[in-house]
C-alpha cells in the first residue's frame, strides 16, 4: 500500500479529467448505501484496452469499476471464477505526507468476474473497520485464502496505538460478509500481506513496506518509532517478511523471518538501489518450480521481480516486471487462468489523484527461459 508524496504525473492538461474523477466519487458513495452485505451490482470495462482518456494519454488497459475507486488488487481464482480483494479509495480531505495518513480507507469490497475479459460484480462491503474489535484506522492493501471450506481475509490496520498490525477475518463465501478474529494475528506488523499457498500444502505470508508502512521501526524486536523513514544508503536494504502459517490459517507456526534479495552477484541490495530494493507491496507466485518475489521500489515507482529455489529464498533479483503506473503508488497480483498469466494492478487514470485509484488487468508474458517481458502500462 502506500506512503506518500504527491503523484509524480499530474500535470494541467490531465486535470481536464477530474469532472469524471468527481462524478465516480458521487457514484461510488451512492453504491456504498445500496450495495452492501448481499447486495451486488454489474460493472463493465467501458472502453477497449489501450483506449486513452479525454486528455488523449493512451493507457494499456482500462479500469475494471469506475463507480468507485479501488487500488491494490488482490486476485485469486477460486472454484474456476477470479475474486479481487482490493482496497476501497475513498476521498477524505486530508493532506498528503509521507505517513500515508491521506490513504484513510474503512472498509473492504470484493469484485468477480468470470474471465479478465468479462463483467465485473461489486459484492459491495465485505468487512469494515468499525466490526474490527482491535482497529483504529487505515485499512490498506488485503490479501486472501482459501482452505478446508473456509475463506480467509487478511488485511492490515492501524492499532489503538496507531501500530500497524495484521488482521484475518473469516467466511464461509469469497465474497463474504468476514467476520474479524477479535486480535491481529500474534508477531504480526507492518502492511501488504500476501499469502502463498505452496504445491507441498504449506502456506507462508509475506508482509512489510517502509515508510509509512512501519518496517523500517522494527529493526529489533520491538517497535521503534523514532527510526528514520530512510536508511543510510551503504546498509543492506530491509527485506520483507515471511512466516509460515498454521494449519489454520490463522496464526503464524513459527518465527518471522527477514527475505534476502540478492543482486547477480550474489550480494544483499542496499538501500541506495532504489531501482531495486524493496519497499512494499509483495507478491509471490510459482512457475516452472521456481519461485517469484515481485515487488515495488517505492518512490521510483518501478514493479520489479527476483527468483529463488525456496518460498523462504535467497531471492535473485531479475529486472523490471512494470514500468510506472499514473501516480505515485504501485502495487499488484498474479495469477494464472486457463493457462495464461494475468498481472492485476492499478493506476489513477479516473482521478489523477494519488489516494484516489483504479484497478486493472492485463496479460502478463514470460520469455522461453522464464523471465518475464516487461510492460508498459
Amino acid at each position: 500500500m502506500r506512503t506518500h508524496r504527491k503523484a509524480n504525473l499530474l500535470t494541467p492538461a490531465l486535470l481536464a479529467s477530474l469532472a469524471l474523477a468527481s462524478a465516480c466519487q458521487s457514484n461510488g458513495s451512492k453504491n456504498e448505501t445500496t450495495a452492501t452485505g448481499t447486495a451486488a451490482a454489474d460493472t463493465t470495462q467501458s472502453a477497449p484496452a489501450s483506449a486513452g482518456d479525454s486528455t488523449g494519454k493512451k493507457f494499456l488497459s482500462q479500469p475494471l469499476v469506475r463507480d468507485i475507486y479501488t487500488a491494490d488488487p488482490s486476485a485469486h481464482v477460486f472454484n474456476g471464477k477470479i475474486y479481487i480483494y482490493p482496497s476501497h479509495d475513498i476521498e477524505t480531505g486530508m493532506p498528503e505526507n509521507d505517513n500515508g495518513d491521506h490513504f484513510a480507507m474503512r472498509d473492504y469490497r470484493i469484485l468477480s468476474m468470470d474471465s479478465p475479459e468479462g463483467k465485473v460484480t461489486d459484492h459491495g462491503v465485505a468487512l469494515d473497520v468499525k466490526d474490527v474489535p482491535w482497529a483504529k484506522r487505515q485499512m490498506w492493501a488485503p490479501d486472501a485464502a482459501f482452505k478446508n471450506g473456509t475463506y480467509y481475509l487478511y488485511f492490515p490496520v492501524k492499532d489503538k496505538q496507531d501500530i500497524f498490525r495484521i488482521g484475518v477475518a473469516t467466511s464461509k463465501s469469497p465474497t463474504g460478509p468476514f467476520k474479524a478474529d477479535p486480535q491481529p494475528i500474534a508477531g504480526s506488523y507492518s502492511i501488504d500481506p500476501a499469502v502463498f499457498a505452496d504445491t507441498d500444502g504449506n502456506a507462508y505470508m509475506y508482509f512489510g513496506g517502509i515508510w509509512g508502512g512501519q518496517l523500517q521501526r522494527w529493526r529489533t524486536a520491538k517497535y521503534d518509532s523514532t527510526v528514520a523513514p530512510n536508511q543510510p544508503a551503504n546498509e543492506v536494504a530491509i527485506g520483507p517478511r515471511f512466516a509460515r502459517m498454521s494449519k489454520d490459517m490463522r496464526k503464524f507456526d513459527g518465527p518471522v523471518q527477514e527475505v534476502k534479495i540478492l543482486d547477480e552477484n550474489g550480494k544483499p541490495l542496499l538501500a541506495g538501489d532504489t531501482k531495486k530494493r524493496f519497499f512494499e507491496g509483495v507478491w509471490m507466485h510459482k512457475y516452472n518450480g521456481k519461485y517469484y518475489l515481485t515487488y515495488s521500489t517505492g518512490d521510483t515507482h518501478l514493479l520489479v521481480y527476483a527468483v529463488g529455489d525456496k518460498p523462504e529464498g535467497p531471492f535473485t533479483y531479475k529486472g523490471v516486471l512494470m514500468n510506472p503506473v499514473q501516480g505515485w503508488t504501485t502495487h499488484h497480483s498474479i495469477i494464472e487462468f486457463n493457462g495464461k498469466w494475468y498481472i492485476f494492478y492499478h493506476d489513477t487514470q479516473l482521478s489523477n489523484k494519488t489516494w484516489l485509484r483504479n484497478v486493472k488487468v492485463t496479460e502478463l508474458k514470460r520469455n522461453a527461459d522464464g523471465t518475464m517481458e516487461t510492460i508498459n502500462p
